[in-house]
């Protein structure tokens, strides 16, 4: 039994007619003779209508022709993330090692707030730290809307009120323990109606917060 062929949704952003075609013959008239053609494969239709709205810089050297790995139906279902809401995310070169997070709002990608570097950290570590000063943030302003992460450990952490890292506590990451602790007591003595979400990277892409440093 020969290879099931694989649907491919063509855009173009630069060509006589840019646009989403469902054949590569199509694809292929829109940019003949057009110098500087701007063209990519997408293999499901929602991913391609999302790079349409978007710039084709953003999509070099990016292998669009594997995707998400998830049909159209299975991203119709799960769906679009909710705006407004705020997205959050941590980077650590090494682990441990110097630790950076930051919140960003999910449909701007503007930064409302960031932390860091730390000398002495871990990812996991970073994202709970992130998603505890989201929901400080959100009180504070009076925003009632969800909060993204991509850290299932740090949403658990936040929700048990607690952490269970492996890191010892050292003079080295004294400041950054600090912030823990005083995370966990904002935790214990506030209470919050933002919901903390899941954010589907297999669906959505990077989280808007992520610091682009894979």
């Amino acid at each position: 039994m020969g290879k099931k062929k694989v649907k491919k949704y063509y855009v173009v952003w630069k060509g006589h007619n840019p646009g989403i075609y469902e054949t590569w013959e199509e694809c292929k008239r829109q940019i003949k003779g057009v110098v500087g053609a701007q063209y990519k494969a997408f293999v499901n239709k929602q991913e391609a209508e999302d790079a349409a709205k978007s710039f084709y810089e953003n999509y070099i050297g990016i292998d669009t022709k594997k995707g998400s790995g998830l049909s159209d139906f299975e991203l119709s279902a799960i769906g679009k993330p909710i705006v407004p809401s705020l997205s959050v995310d941590a980077a650590c070169a090494g682990n441990p090692g110097i630790l950076e997070y930051r919140g960003v709002f999910t449909d701007t990608k503007k930064q409302v707030f960031a932390r860091g570097p730390y000398p002495e950290g871990t990812v996991n570590i970073g994202e709970f730290l992130a998603i505890v000063l989201g929901l400080a943030y959100l009180k504070q302003n009076k925003l009632k809307i969800p909060i993204y992460s991509d850290s299932t450990t740090a949403i658990s952490w936040v929700s048990k009120r607690r952490v269970n890292t492996k890191l010892r506590r050292s003079e080295k990451n004294k400041l950054l323990f600090d912030a823990v602790d005083k995370a966990i007591e904002w935790l214990k003595t506030n209470e919050w109606n933002n919901p903390i979400l899941k954010w589907r990277t297999d669906a959505w892409g990077e989280i808007p917060a992520d610091y682009g440093r894979k």
